[in-house]
């Protein structure tokens, strides 16, 4: 059972940045694709990051990686804005399905004006 674990939300300034990491298990790394989702209050979950393209809103700002090594996703945040705020979720799906199966239990960012 694949199981994703996020971590390094968090409490920033605007203008600063983060780094989310996803750690992956259960399952082989290679054969998955990974993506990053927000949601904020009162608003509904978005895809932030995958590995072939960005919201519109992030572009420029944000920047998804992965180490297959470890295996983990990450997904750099800079420039952050309040808008920003929101639980990060990570997810994964295996490669060419069209829906995401797996995801982590998610991390708080808070982006204080």
């Amino acid at each position: 059972q694949v199981q994703l674990v996020e971590s390094g939300g968090g409490l920033v300034q605007a203008g600063g940045s983060l780094r989310l990491s996803c750690a992956f298990s259960g399952g082989t790394f290679s054969n998955y694709a990974l993506g990053w989702f927000r949601q904020a209050p009162g608003k509904e979950r978005e895809l932030v990051a995958d590995y072939t393209s960005y919201a519109d809103s992030v572009k420029g700002r944000f920047v998804i990686s992965r180490d297959i090594a470890k295996p983990t996703v990450y997904l750099q945040m800079n420039r952050l804005k309040p808008e920003d705020t929101a639980v990060y979720y990570c997810a994964a799906k295996i490669e060419g399905r069209p829906g995401y199966d797996y995801w982590g239990q998610g991390t708080q960012v808070t982006v204080s004006s």
